[in-house]
């Protein structure tokens, strides 16, 4: 198989690559640590801890 570098930079094959959407930690947190998803009625916390390292809970 072909591969060949994306815009940034990963590999892809030449079949068909899903699209999957990527967001930007700043732009989720924008200034905060934390913030809350809301995925059926359960509300998660997504938190950024003092290492930058990303833990969700229910």
């Amino acid at each position: 198989m072909q591969q060949s570098k994306d815009e940034d930079g990963s590999l892809q094959g030449s079949r068909a690559v899903s699209q999957t959407p990527r967001f930007k930690s700043e732009d989720l947190f924008q200034q905060q640590r934390e913030v809350e998803i809301d995925h059926q009625g359960r509300i998660y916390r997504l938190r950024l801890t003092q290492m930058n390292k990303l833990i969700l809970t229910a």
